[in-house]
């Protein structure tokens, strides 16, 4: 069985965008289209648990929280601003014919 599951269509997610989905397990998840590359990291901040989708992609690979403004690195997960002090969950993530499929964690 393959460990990818399909969970959007790349056109639902154009670039700069966040999309928040949930896995056939009732795992939440954030996508994001940083750059064209397609990145799937936790869906609740950890900071206040602020849905990360309401957010914003900011320039250097990072996702903003809209709630208090913490940061990520979207690359490897990493607090890069305050009040962020905790490392996102991040999941592989695969774009097959048109679709954005995730598997296991990264």
């Amino acid at each position: 069985m393959d460990a990818f599951e399909p969970l959007a269509r790349l056109e639902q997610l154009p670039e700069g965008a966040l999309l928040g989905v949930t896995t056939r397990e009732g795992v939440k998840l954030c996508l994001a289209n940083d750059g064209g590359e397609i990145r799937a990291v936790q869906a609740l901040c950890p900071h206040q648990e602020f849905p990360l989708a309401d957010g914003t992609i900011l320039p250097g690979h990072r996702l903003e929280c809209a709630w208090h403004g913490a940061q990520y690195d979207l690359r490897t997960g990493a607090p890069v601003h305050p009040p962020a002090t905790e490392t996102l969950e991040r999941w592989a993530v695969e774009v097959r014919d048109g679709m954005i499929l995730v598997g296991p964690r990264a």
